[in-house]
């Protein structure tokens, strides 16, 4: 077990544990928009059958490394491969993958903090002229607020680490889930009440494959593979806590199961909201903090304070499950060395809160944003490493792993449960889906990402900096030298060589995309502009 809890108890505090951490933002604030803008119930199905045979391919491949070694994923490599000490490194890569995204977690998490309280208190309807844009923009720039509020989540997510994996995580996800489910449930209400709402379900859900690009497959095919919390490690450390005798299979499934709904759900409690009140559907933060503030408060006194409570108090749940799974991951990663759980806990919440606080003053107007690294602030830098490309990185790698390198032998057994479960579906989830499939609708993702429709040169070059730098060097050392002391004399050489090179590329990739990224704040800057024109005529109208 990868630390000294007994994990979890039952099949449903598992599945909690894990579908929270699968549930997490971009289930409320990007995949709705993406079916929306690429084709509605087109690209609904084709999500649906991505989710569900290569997503749950990644996410089951995942568990059942967790189970069968009972460790985090460096230990669970090495206990699998134990004269192939390389894939160690991918078990390293996901971990720092994991950290970095707790870091950007912890920020916006505590945007949504600070709007439930503003939401709650009656503080939003006092918003001037509805100009909810520049009140986040002043918000994001204050040097107390944000950094109050990601301390607070942080330590409320600390909290329930320190609880251990039975008393804190399943405990405590027992509760939030549902909690979740009932207030996704009852925005959906309200907003099909809505006079309009048709619009926005026709928006989401009426096919039209005429706008199914190729772009969109892979933005819908990117979204349903990094739903489910793959390539950072997280779903093997659940996977060592879920009961030997638990169906893997079905574990999964469930959890798929539970992350599409929540999604779909996000979708019909938001966008009929927005179409009826005249809203500009859009995605991401400029959703949550721009768009629905000026939905919510266009209901009234009840709508912003009732519903739009209740949204962001669903947007903080969504974000908490999440940061305890992250959290959890690296706190196991420390108690798996024979660290005190306790104290890796305490530890790793403070590094990534200090981490998280500069990334927070590097926002827009913030009294870090001055300081760039090409052009792009530490926050943006952050988002675009852990948004696309370190986690396709690391489950690409995961999978080619658990494929090719793993005994067939041992994840049959695993699966079914050392003999005792039927698994007619073994052969087409190992034989085609694992080996084939799933790596290349994730090397798909990844050459995506680097190759886009504008060609950019920064994508490439950051795919290549970060492969020499996080593969080529520990690969190297672990190829090459065979002794001790040729090893660290390799390190010490490759390091020189490989961390100046790693850094030029990083500041010149950056830079090139500093143009693109100023161009995409001018199209925030124009949606915000038709958000308060539109809160501006409604008012008139009443």
């Amino acid at each position: 077990m990868a630390n000294n809890n007994s994990g979890f108890s039952s099949s449903f505090g598992a599945i909690m544990a894990a579908a929270g951490s699968a549930i997490g933002l971009g289930n409320i604030w990007r995949f709705p928009y993406i079916c929306g803008k690429y084709g509605g119930g087109a690209a609904l199905i084709l999500y649906l059958f991505f989710v569900f045979f290569i997503g749950m391919t990644l996410l089951l491949s995942e568990l059942t490394i967790g189970r069968r070694t009972g460790h985090t994923p460096m230990k669970a490599y090495e206990a699998l491969q134990p004269k192939r000490t390389m894939w160690r490194y991918v078990g390293l890569a996901g971990l720092i993958t994991c950290f970095l995204i707790l870091c950007i977690y912890l920020v916006i998490s505590g945007w949504t903090l600070n709007y439930f309280w503003e939401s709650v208190s009656g503080q939003l309807l006092g918003v001037a002229d509805g100009d909810f844009a520049g009140h986040f923009a002043a918000f994001a720039a204050s040097p107390v607020a944000p950094v109050v509020c990601l301390v607070v989540f942080a330590v409320l997510t600390l909290v329930i680490i320190l609880g251990g994996v039975q008393n804190g995580i399943e405990k405590v996800s027992k509760i939030l889930m549902p909690v979740l489910l009932v207030l996704v449930l009852m925005l959906c209400v309200r907003s099909l009440t809505l006079p309009g709402a048709s619009k926005g379900l026709a928006y989401l859900f009426n096919p039209d494959f005429s706008k199914l690009t190729w772009e969109g497959v892979l933005a819908i095919l990117g979204q349903a593979l990094f739903s489910l919390s793959v390539g950072m490690g997280v779903m093997i450390v659940y996977g060592s806590y879920i009961p030997k005798n638990d169906n893997l299979f079905k574990s999964a499934m469930w959890i798929t199961v539970c992350d599409t709904a929540i999604a779909v759900l996000a979708g019909v409690a938001i966008f009929p909201a927005v179409f009826a009140f005249g809203q500009d559907p859009a995605g991401g933060p400029g959703l949550v903090f721009n768009v629905l503030p000026v939905v919510f408060n266009s209901m009234g006194a009840v709508g912003s304070i009732v519903f739009g409570g209740a949204f962001f108090l669903l947007l903080a749940v969504a974000a908490l499950t999440s940061a305890i799974s992250l959290l959890e991951a690296l706190t196991a990663w420390g108690a798996d060395y024979g660290k005190k759980r306790s104290l890796s806990a305490i530890l790793l919440t403070i590094v990534s809160c200090a981490l998280a606080v500069l990334a927070a003053y590097s926002f827009d107007g913030g009294i870090l944003n001055s300081y760039k690294l090409g052009d792009m602030s530490l926050f943006d830098w952050l988002d675009k490493l852990t948004g696309s490309y370190l986690p396709p990185v690391c489950a690409l790698l995961t999978i080619i792993f658990f494929g090719w390198f793993m005994k067939k032998d041992s994840i049959m057994d695993e699966l079914s449960n050392h003999g005792t479960l039927p698994t007619p579906w073994f052969k087409v989830f190992y034989s085609f889906l694992a080996r084939f499939v799933a790596p290349a609708a994730l090397l798909l993702v990844l050459l995506g990402s680097v190759f886009q429709a504008e060609f950019e040169v920064s994508t490439v070059l950051i795919v290549i900096a970060l492969v020499l730098y996080f593969f080529v060097l520990p690969l190297g050392v672990a190829y090459v030298a065979k002794d001790k002391g040729r090893k660290n004399v390799l390190w010490y050489f490759l390091s020189i060589v490989l961390t100046p090179l790693f850094a030029l590329l990083m500041l010149i990739a950056l830079g090139d995309s500093g143009e693109k990224h100023r161009q995409r704040l001018i199209d925030d800057e124009h949606i915000r502009m038709k958000a308060r024109e539109s809160y501006k005529s409604s008012i008139a109208k009443e």
